[in-house]
Parts: structure tokens; sequence; C-alpha cells
């Protein structure tokens, strides 16, 4: 029999135990929430009737810790932790089976446990909604950049087109009156740059979503056949293996072909590009509620997680100088942009990289 000197100092152990936690929760960084669950679980200790044998084991959400004497060898409490009314984990205490029974936990302890269940779920709802709220704003600074940058390189590109063809129209001129081969060899280079600049400025045009489209209803199966077909010999040449799931039925949308196929062609190209001798790329189509959605899955070394954001901005590559001009993402970025449509990336498992794009549904 318990007397009541014994009980009323447990109640004081146990509300001083929940004020500690309280206080960790309070008080913790988000970036470094296991050293707060660390922190909970040894407070926890303190909190119960047999103090030197009780150990903690606590799991949710990805987080594991115990404290250093916990085995499966113990008789135990269990409470679970929800996240947003979700079980997404649960505390565990326990004293050693040989020396203890289920009927030496006191009924508030109990209690206890489940209030700093309680708790540890509330902390990681907050936690949920920080991350949410940070990955949100950074979508929106990442919309607000590249509007930005599809402002100022719509100006550069209609600044640079009458230059070009002026540079064009006047080296064509001179060719037709130099007779000298030297000369119109010369001449000839500055035509092929001049034409290679004008494709990048049209690139750039594509980001700005400056350049005209012709809209039509088609069916989208045979234009990825097609730029398959077209890549074949890059394929072939790194001995990558292309699986297709196209569904069973035709997809038809509204796009205009050549942008269609510019969209369907980067991205292959690069999953080809990046992917391993002998690797798999995945090309699948499928229709969601809205969308009729395309993913694209390579093997390669996949994004870095600082270069995340910066794969649709012009100019920016990881390949190697004078294997790229870094317009080709933000090209695609512009013309799904123009199509009513959304572009992303993610991690492929266990290595790679997914592209996902999601054109509207008729």
């Amino acid at each position: 029999m318990i007397s009541t000197e014994t009980k009323l100092k447990e109640r004081v152990k146990e509300l001083t135990c929940l004020y500690e936690v309280t206080s960790i929760i309070v008080n913790s960084d988000y970036d470094q929430l296991e050293t707060s669950l660390e922190a909970i679980i040894h407070c926890m200790k303190r909190g119960w009737q047999f103090v030197d044998d009780a150990e903690v084991h606590l799991i949710v959400n990805g987080y594991e810790v115990r404290t250093e004497g916990y085995d499966s060898e113990r008789v135990v409490l269990t409470s679970d932790i929800r996240i947003f009314n979700k079980v997404n984990g649960r505390i565990t205490l326990g004293y050693p089976a040989k020396k203890y029974t289920i009927e030496d936990f006191l009924e508030e302890e109990q209690t206890l446990l489940d209030n700093i269940s309680l708790a540890v779920g509330n902390l990681m709802e907050r936690k949920q909604i920080r991350d949410s709220e940070a990955t949100t704003k950074r979508q929106m600074e990442r919309v607000d950049r590249l509007h930005i940058l599809g402002e100022i390189t719509a100006g550069i590109a209609h600044e640079l087109n009458t230059p070009l063809a002026n540079i064009l129209g006047f080296t064509e001129l001179l060719m037709e009156k130099v007779k000298n081969e030297e000369n119109i060899r010369d001449l000839q280079k500055i035509v092929d740059n001049a034409i290679f600049s004008r494709e990048i400025v049209k690139k750039l045009m594509f980001f700005a979503c400056e350049m005209p489209q012709e809209m039509d209803t088609l069916e989208l199966v045979p234009v990825v056949e097609n730029v398959l077909k077209l890549l074949g010999p890059s394929f072939r040449a790194k001995n990558i293996n292309v699986t297709k799931s196209f569904g069973g039925k035709a997809m038809r949308l509204r796009a205009d072909v050549v942008q269609l196929t510019q969209v369907l062609f980067n991205l292959i190209m690069n999953a080809a590009y990046y992917s391993p001798e002998g690797g798999t790329i995945d090309v699948e189509i499928a229709e969601t509620l809205k969308n009729i959605r395309i993913r694209i899955t390579d093997e390669g070394k996949g994004i870095e997680p600082e270069n995340a954001e910066k794969v649709f901005e012009p100019f920016y590559t990881t390949k190697p100088f004078g294997e790229g001009s870094g317009l080709g993402l933000s090209v695609v970025h512009g013309i799904m942009g123009n199509h009513k449509g959304t572009i992303s990336h993610a991690q492929n498992t266990p290595e790679g990289t997914v592209f996902t794009v999601d054109f509207p549904k008729l």
C-alpha cells in the first residue's frame, strides 16, 4: 500500500517532469530536433517511480532516440505519437522484466506518458508547418526570380535581334562581292557565329515566353516515339536501355508540336547525357485527374540539393565548358509556362533524377 506522502512525492515528480518536457519543447531548435528529443527522454526517466531502472525509447517521423540502457527485455508502457491525427511514432518506457511486472506502473504514469506524447506530437506538427512555410516561401522567391529573369531576358533578346540581323545581312552582301576564297571563309565564320547567336536569342525568347505558338490538338505518344527515335544514336553510344510506359489509351493534349518536341528532346537528351554507361532511362506517360503527366527518370548522379533551385535559370549548367549553353531547362520551363503546364524534378532512388511535366488535359 502506497502512503499518501509517497503518492504526493510521485505527483510532484510527474508534474516536474511534464514541466521540464514542455520547457524543452518550447525552446526547441527545429533544425536540431534530435537533441531536443534526447533531452526529453532523459528528463522522462526522472518522472517515474523507479528512476534508476526506467529506460525510454522514442521514435517519431524519422527520428529515433533511446536511453543507454533500453533493451527489449522490459515490461513497458507505450503511447502513440499523433501528428495531424495520424500515428507517426510512439514513446515506450520500461522496467527490467526480471525485476518488475506491469502492475508496478502507476495509473498516473500512463497519463503522464500520454501527455508527453501529445506534446511531442504538437512539436512535430509545428515543425512540419514551419518546413511547409519555408518551402512555399522558397518556391515563391524562385518564381519571382524566374519572372524577373524572364523580363530581363526578353529585353536582351529583343535588343540583340536587330544587330544580329544587320551582321548577317551585311556579311552576306560582302560575300557576294568578295572573290578571294580565304576572305569568303572568314566571312562564313561570321555568318556561322551570328546564326549560332541568333539561336541563343531564340532560346532566350522561349524562356521568356516571347515565341509565337501554333497550338493544335495532337496525340502525345507519336511525338514521344519520334523523339526517342531521333535520340537512338545517343542511347546506343552509351548502351542505354530505354523503358516505356505509355498506358493503354491514346492521350491527346493541346500544344505546339515544335515546342512539345523541344521539351521532350531537352529532357530525354539530358537524361542520356547524365546516365552512366549501360544505364536505364524510364519514360512514362500517365493521366491524372487534371493533367497529362510525363515522367523521365535517369540513373545519373542526380542534382545536388544546393543546385536544386538553379536548374531552370538561364545559363546555369553543370556540363563542362563548351558542352552546353545552360539554356535547355530554362527553355523547357518557359515553354511549360506558355502551355499553362508545370515542370518539377525530384531525386530518383537509389540514384538519379526524375523530371515531371504536367500538361493540362483537354
